[in-house]
């Protein structure tokens, strides 16, 4: 054997050696996102994936579509796949604690966003601080409102995070608004425009008072604002939640009065760097609430240019 080749032998060897260390030091997360249809998971998802690749990281994205059971089989799958860590947003409140059981017993940690399930949550938890922004936008109403009006209320999926948390903010804001009398409300299944837009309707037609909406999420506000429409009300004051584009676009149309933007791109980013903190060992707190922001159309053009 000459030199030369005995050289280039040794040379082939690191390299595979490297490629190696290389291929066994390849991070995966497991990225479960409850309803990609939704703007506001979509972001999440967008900016987890952008992060990653940044970072040359692999990302497995599932998307249970609304579904609890198709959501704990796709988990199961990840489990199977080995992901070193877990990016965990529940598609609702039935059955979410199971995928954070599995994992755990697999070693895998979780990190929950937007939605903790009780009794079970995630190593560590990323949301925002719905309460406080619900009740600011519920003071917001009362101002803009002059205090009066009639209410009506689209939730979201009872049992849930976001739903329990918006729903304690926004009824702390009307204590201190007498005048605002909630004639009702009435839950939807997936957050959606449609779902808004029937229940609104329905709302309308049982009590034609009402003048105010509050929709959980924009989707929901969306469907509101579309049956007053059709209802002939055209000076409903009419709010969301969230901030994604449609909503943004909508509040600086005038269509919507108001929502809170969320800091989806920033919770995307911030849910990656807690699951490679847990894959580390480290401990990230338990709890990582972020500010919302208040939305007219005063500011929503800079939210559309750029999403936190």
């Amino acid at each position: 054997m000459t030199k030369t080749f005995r050289m280039l032998a040794a040379t082939v060897a690191f390299s595979a050696m490297a490629f190696a260390a290389q291929a066994q030091e390849k991070v995966t997360i497991g990225l479960a996102v409850a309803n990609l249809q939704a703007d506001f998971f979509n972001q999440i998802k967008e900016s987890v994936e952008k992060a990653a690749k940044e970072q040359g990281i692999e990302v497995v994205t599932v998307d249970a579509k609304g579904d609890s059971a198709t959501q704990v089989s796709q988990i199961q799958d990840l489990i199977t796949r080995q992901v070193k860590a877990l990016i965990y947003i529940p598609a609702g409140a039935t059955a979410a604690t199971v995928p954070v059981k599995a994992a755990k017993e697999a070693k895998i940690p979780v990190v929950t966003v937007d939605r903790n399930p009780e009794g079970a949550p995630g190593d560590t938890f990323i949301a925002t601080d719905s309460v406080a922004a619900a009740k600011e936008l519920g003071d917001y109403v009362c101002k803009v409102s002059g205090g009066k009006g009639t209410l009506a209320v689209i939730q979201g999926q009872l049992g849930t995070t976001p739903e329990q948390d918006r729903d304690k903010g926004f009824a702390e804001a009307m204590k201190a608004c007498p005048g605002i009398k909630e004639a009702g409300r009435q839950a939807s299944n997936a957050w959606m425009q449609d779902e808004g837009f029937a229940i609104a309707q329905d709302m309308l037609q049982r009590n034609p008072t009402i003048n105010i909406f509050f929709g959980r999420a924009d989707a929901l506000a969306l469907g509101a604002a579309q049956a007053a429409k059709v209802g002939g009300i055209s000076d409903a004051i009419i709010v969301g939640f969230d901030g994604d584009r449609a909503g943004l676009e909508a509040v600086k149309a005038g269509t919507l009065k108001a929502t809170m933007t969320q800091q989806t791109q920033g919770m995307g980013r911030l849910a990656l760097k807690s699951a490679l903190e847990l894959i580390k060992g480290e401990k990230p707190p338990a709890e990582q609430l972020q500010p919302a922001t208040l939305t007219t159309a005063d500011n929503a053009e800079a939210f559309i240019k750029e999403h936190p």
